[in-house]
């Protein structure tokens, strides 16, 4: 019979253990499961540096309304008013007088530019240009920054399943140093046995700690893209399955692969439009080299208090109505020598041209170059999948056998733990080939343009 301490021993003991499983379970069950498609998603929406990229187009859109704004004529009022002391001149009388006195003047003035090289109207041609070039690099950010959020995302889930079948080897490790100890005791085993079984629990305690910390350490790289808070128990994340794994092992072109990106990717239209704005900034340059004609006109008028000879002057209305002026014409500016200024504005010009070119032509080179390896990477990860399975399947079934045959004494330790070691590690190879087989097949489709998800 149990005593009452021994009951309330155990009736604690059991509740501890229902407190346990429940606060394990609202702790699962309030963790939020995150697929590789929600997580690019929130990169999307939440990443600094595609806002960062975003308010540089708000500022090509500015420019590009500025320089169409430019081409209309300029409008401006003027309003003075002054205290003058001692010889000045009246404006209102056009007279030097020795007096103090306050005098006003007021008008308005406009101008429009008849001709001046079609400089504005390639401007705002350029400024177009730049504006598409600024939504290409935003684009190009967003691009750059999902492929870092696939390495990541498949990264924890490698991890993830790292951690796991190095927990279950602790465990076979943890049941092989018991069963040992009990057949030291048993006086069948010796204390070297299970020195080496307490040797391989430590190792595999050891790559547990580490799983744990290269998984830690994921999730906080996939957290930071996401800008989310750096906390490994808040979210999981969605494993690839079978068919996903299956539909990796998809043979590509290079050549079709990289007519497809030629087209779309980011980098090769941000390319091509940094050219054409450098070509449209040549034009823009040569502007400077021709005349510039432009008609203006304005009206005013002046006022001032200053006493003649005792005699007040006219009244304010009736010196603006004497006063008031209009004046019309046309200002022609011929550039003669300005220290070749506009000349090293067109070479300069003409030289970034240049280098762009060679910029959009580096960068086709380089999409070229990165499909090829990206292809060759996929071939040779599909090849080293179906390597590290048929390996893993046949370590797995020669541990089984000799995991039988140690169990009756007809293996040695050390014949069985080198088994165990080699179906450890033929297992972590295939895990790691597992998942750079998928991320390898995800790269293929972010060259393709396509939606990343399983």
């Amino acid at each position: 019979m149990f005593t009452n301490n021994s009951l309330l021993s155990k009736f604690t003991a059991v509740a501890f253990f229902m407190l346990v499983t429940m606060g394990f379970s609202a702790q699962l069950s309030a963790q939020e499961t995150i697929t590789i498609q929600q997580a690019i998603e929130r990169m999307l929406q939440n990443n600094l540096n595609i806002k960062q990229a975003s308010l540089n187009v708000a500022t090509a859109d500015v420019n590009l309304q500025q320089s169409k704004a430019a081409i209309y004529p300029s409008l401006n009022g003027t309003a003075s008013y002054s205290l003058n002391l001692g010889r000045s001149l009246n404006n209102a009388t056009n007279q030097l007088v020795t007096q103090n006195f306050y005098q006003g003047n007021g008008g308005v003035n406009t101008s429009i530019d008849v001709f001046g090289g079609f400089t504005k109207v390639n401007q705002i041609k350029q400024n177009k240009i730049l504006l598409d070039a600024g939504n290409s690099n935003l684009d190009k950010v967003k691009n750059d920054l999902i492929l870092q959020v696939v390495t990541a995302y498949i990264q924890v889930v490698y991890n993830v399943d790292l951690l796991r079948a190095s927990k279950e080897q602790l465990i076979v490790a943890q049941e092989t140093q018991e069963r040992e100890e009990a057949l030291l005791d048993a006086g069948n085993k010796t204390v070297a046995d299970v020195s080496q079984a307490k040797a391989q629990t430590a190792t595999a305690e050891l790559n547990v700690t580490n799983a744990q910390n290269q998984l830690t350490i994921s999730y906080l790289t996939l957290s930071q893209l996401m800008e989310m808070r750096a906390d490994s128990d808040n979210y999981v994340v969605v494993a690839p399955t079978i068919e996903d794994i299956a539909m990796a092992q998809k043979s590509y072109n290079i050549n079709e692969v990289y007519n497809s990106s030629l087209g779309i990717f980011p980098d090769i239209k941000l390319a091509r439009l940094n050219r054409e704005a450098a070509e449209k900034a040549i034009t823009v340059a040569k502007g400077s080299l021709y005349p510039t004609l432009s008609f203006g006109g304005g009206i005013g008028s002046r006022y001032s208090n200053y006493l003649t000879a005792g005699v007040h002057n006219d009244p304010f209305d009736t010196q603006i109505n004497n006063n008031f002026y209009q004046n019309i014409g046309f200002t022609l500016q011929i550039p003669l020598f300005n220290g070749l200024q506009a000349r090293s504005n067109v070479k300069r010009a003409k030289i970034d041209y240049e280098g762009y070119k060679i910029q959009e032509s580096l960068a086709k080179n380089n999409l070229n170059k990165v499909i090829a390896q990206a292809i060759a990477d996929l071939r040779a990860a599909g090849s080293r999948y179906v390597s590290t399975q048929n390996t893993f399947n046949a370590q797995k079934d020669a541990f089984n056998v000799i995991e039988q045959r140690y169990n009756v004494g007809l293996v040695n330790s050390l014949d069985y733990n080198t088994s165990r070691t080699n179906r450890n590690k033929a297992e972590i190879d295939f895990i790691q080939a597992k998942y750079d087989l998928v991320f390898r097949s995800k790269v293929i489709d972010y060259y393709l343009g396509k939606q990343i998800n399983f």
